[in-house]
This record gives C-alpha cells, structure tokens and sequence, in this order.
C-alpha cells in the first residue's frame, strides 16, 4: 500500500490530466470506511491471508496516496524552476526536488497508514481468520474471556508503540536534513 500510494500519488499530484482522470476515484475510495470493504475481500479471496492482506492495504493506501498527492502538488515553484535551471532530468527532478520536497506529507501520510492497517489488521482477522490476535479476541468476546480480551488490548497498544518508535526513529533518519544543522552551545 505504502509503496503503490505512494508512486501513484506522486503522479497524480505531478500530472494535471492524470489528476483530473483519478482524483474523483480517489476521493470516492478514499470515502469508503475500510470495515466496509473487509465483506467484499472475503467474498472475492475467501477467509485467509489474501483477504486479510487486501483488506489491510485497502485501509492503508488512503492516506499514504492522499497526502502523497497533497505533497508532490504542493512543491515551491522556485525548487521547480532551480532543476529546469540545472537542466535536471525528469528521473534527476523526481529524485532531487519532488520526493525530498514532498517528503514531510508522505511520511504524515505513511504514519496514518500504519495506524490503520493495524486497525485493518484486527477487523480482517475478526471475520477471515483462524488466528491472530483479531481472532482471538473474537473468540474470547465469544466466551466472555476478559483476561484474554484485555490481554489483547495490552498487546495491542504495545504493538501501536513499538510500531510507532520504530516508524519515528525511521521518519528522523529520512528527514533529517529538514531539521537543520545541529545546535551548539
């Protein structure tokens, strides 16, 4: 989903045709509420993992497109005139002014999507599954099991934190000349 969002995005937010072309569809994919979706996955993959798989990245492409298209569009003129100045390439312009200079509403975008293919993850496993932690909450609700339930919970928010400092710790690396020169004294 990151990877797709993102190239599609950068095109879309790059090419005026293209945007007139796919922007109503992705305003109208970008509306349906994930959960929805998970019974059209399971009716097209039936129960396992390519459901699950395809339920997660239907959830997830949204921001990351959205906020990818937002950042490629929204790139200064001037950084656009620079690589004309410099004769730059579409492939040099692509890698040295539009992806570092949409680079920030990507990464928003990207950080949205893994909250919500974990969410995605959960719902696909509540009815397309015979395991995972979706699952088994399921059928702890099932049999009223509360340490199993909010065991998962636990678990749940740990992932979110541990999935969230790995994303930031990666953010900070990427982005790390958007900050600026380190502070002495």
């Amino acid at each position: 989903a990151s990877l797709v969002g993102v190239a599609l995005g950068v095109a879309i937010g790059r090419i005026r045709i293209l945007a007139d072309l796919a922007e109503p569809l992705v305003h109208f994919g970008r509306a349906v509420p994930p959960p929805v979706a998970v019974p059209f996955f399971l009716f097209v993959f039936k129960a396992g993992t390519p459901m699950e798989i395809a339920s997660i990245a239907f959830g997830a492409i949204w921001p990351v497109l959205v906020n990818t298209i937002d950042g490629a569009r929204h790139i200064h003129p001037g950084q656009l005139e620079t690589a004309r100045a410099f004769r730059l390439g579409p492939v040099q312009t692509l890698a040295r002014v539009v992806l570092p200079a949409a680079a920030p509403k990507i990464f928003a975008g990207l950080r949205l999507g893994l909250a919500v293919a974990l969410v995605m993850m959960i719902v696909a496993e509540f009815t397309g599954s015979t395991d995972g932690i979706g699952w088994e909450v399921s059928t702890a609700q099932a049999t009223l099991d509360m340490p199993v339930i909010w065991g998962a919970i636990v678990l749940l928010g740990l992932l979110g934190i541990v999935l969230n400092l790995i994303f930031a710790a990666a953010e900070r690396r990427v982005l790390a000349w958007q900050r600026g020169p380190a502070r002495t004294g």
